[in-house]
Order: C-alpha cells, then sequence, then structure tokens
C-alpha cells in the first residue's frame, strides 16, 4: 500500500512540474482554440444572415424593375452594393444597374458599375457577363482600347464566341475590316449549329464579303 502512494506522489509530482513548464501554454492553446471556433460559428451565422439579408433587398430590386420604378431600383441596387458586397448578390445588382443606367443613356455610371462587378464578383460567369457587357459600353464610347483590354482578360470558354464577336465590332468601329473579319471568324466557328447569334455573326461576315469559314 505504501509502495503505490509513493507510486501515485511521483506521478503526481510530475504533473505537477509538467503543468508548472507547460500549464501556460496549454491554457494558452485552448483559448484561441475556443476562440477560433467562436469565430468560426459567428462568421458562419454572420455570412447567412448577410445573404437572407441581400436576397431580400434584391428581390426588391427586380420587382421595382419590373415595375419600372428606377428610382426604388436605383436605392435597392446601392443597398446591396455598399451593404452586402461579399454576397453574390451585389455584382448581379451592378449589373442590372448598368443596364438601367444604360438605357437611361447614363453611360458613365453604367461602366463604373460593370467595372464594379468585374472587380469584385467572385463567379466566373458573372465576371464574364460584366466584362463582356463592359466592352459593350466602351466600345458606345469609342474607347476601342480600354475595349481591347477587357476583351483580352481570361473568360470561360462558354463566352468566347460572344468575346470574339464583340471584338469584331471593335475592330470594325475602328476601320479594321480584315482584323474584324478574323474575330467574326473565329466566333462564327466556335458556336454551335443551334446557336441563334450564330445567324447574327453570319449577317456580319456576309457583309464584309468573303468566305464564312
Amino acid at each position: 500500500m505504501a509502495t503505490y502512494d509513493l507510486d501515485e506522489q511521483e506521478r503526481l509530482d510530475e504533473l505537477k512540474a509538467w503543468w508548472k513548464r507547460w500549464g501556460n501554454l496549454v491554457m494558452i492553446g485552448l483559448a484561441v482554440a475556443i476562440a477560433a471556433a467562436a469565430g468560426w460559428r459567428y462568421w458562419q451565422n454572420h455570412t447567412l444572415t448577410q445573404t437572407l439579408e441581400a436576397a431580400t433587398v434584391y428581390e426588391k430590386l427586380t420587382q421595382s424593375l419590373a415595375a419600372n420604378d428606377a428610382k426604388g431600383a436605383r436605392e435597392a441596387g446601392s443597398m446591396l452594393i455598399d451593404q452586402y458586397k461579399g454576397t453574390a448578390y451585389a455584382p448581379r445588382a451592378a449589373l442590372l444597374l448598368a443596364k438601367l443606367n444604360a438605357a437611361g443613356k447614363d453611360m458613365k455610371s453604367a461602366q463604373a458599375q460593370l467595372e464594379w462587378a468585374v472587380a469584385n464578383s467572385k463567379e466566373p460567369a458573372i465576371k464574364d457577363l460584366a466584362r463582356l457587357r463592359l466592352a459593350g459600353v466602351q466600345l458606345d464610347q469609342k474607347q476601342y482600347e480600354a475595349a481591347h483590354k477587357t476583351l483580352s482578360a481570361p473568360r470561360s470558354d462558354a463566352f468566347a464566341p460572344r468575346f470574339d464577336d464583340l471584338k469584331g465590332d471593335v475592330l470594325l468601329a475602328q476601320g479594321k475590316q480584315i482584323e474584324a473579319r478574323a474575330a467574326y471568324q473565329a466566333a462564327f466557328g466556335k458556336m454551335k449549329e443551334d446557336n441563334p447569334y450564330r445567324n447574327i455573326v453570319e449577317l456580319k461576315l456576309d457583309a464584309l464579303g468573303g468566305e464564312t469559314k
């Protein structure tokens, strides 16, 4: 029994010595782990709340557009961009506001919103669509070099034909018919036969003369 008590005392002494040496580090590590877990839960809850709130505001935006309420649409869109820019709804709102402003001939605002969507969207398809529309706005303003730069950015294969087609429009506006035809040919070759936009590109090629392919 005495031997047993002695062994227990030795183990206790070893534990005390170990705790004296490493206890503070253990407590710090435990506190960090608890804080990290709490922070992660907070971030998840915050993200979910932001997404749900943004969805509500986005619905107001689309309803305002459907009702031709430009003021309400701009208010909802600005709220999404300012307060919910980390959500997927904000870049979509920027696209809609850009379309609204372009229709109202406010090309400067439309360009700024499309540039914002390009810079902030985390979805490749939305980013590509924003670039495509941005290049169109730049073309309308005769910002040809800027449009070329926008269209030269990496994009997905799904958008490649539209990028080539718009590149052709920019080149044609610059009076570069040979280069424009090459861009249209590239667009035409990448489009499937059932693509309704293929006929438009074919008309552009016919207008320039020569072979379609």
